[in-house]
């Protein structure tokens, strides 16, 4: 989750946070103890959302194609 501070303290030592989060620490911030925001590094932002796209991809491509037949465009709005 990361390192937890109070928005009264992140608000005095910002500059700091920006030093820590530039060294690739994650901060959560609180307010009365619960998580309202979460400073995170911006390249691993990057790197997290790349991953997560390889992954789906790869999942994707395992998936076997199925054979949908054919359909019309009244087929997708047919009511019963």
């Amino acid at each position: 989750m990361g390192k937890a501070i109070t928005a009264a303290a992140a608000n005095r030592d910002f500059s700091k946070l920006l030093r820590d989060v530039r060294n690739g620490n994650s901060i959560v911030i609180t307010n009365h103890g619960k998580p309202v925001a979460k400073l995170v590094p911006f390249v691993a932002q990057d790197r997290l959302r790349d991953s997560a796209k390889a992954t789906l991809l790869a999942h994707l491509d395992a998936q076997p194609a199925i054979d949908a037949g054919r359909w019309s465009r009244a087929d997708l709005y047919q009511r019963d």
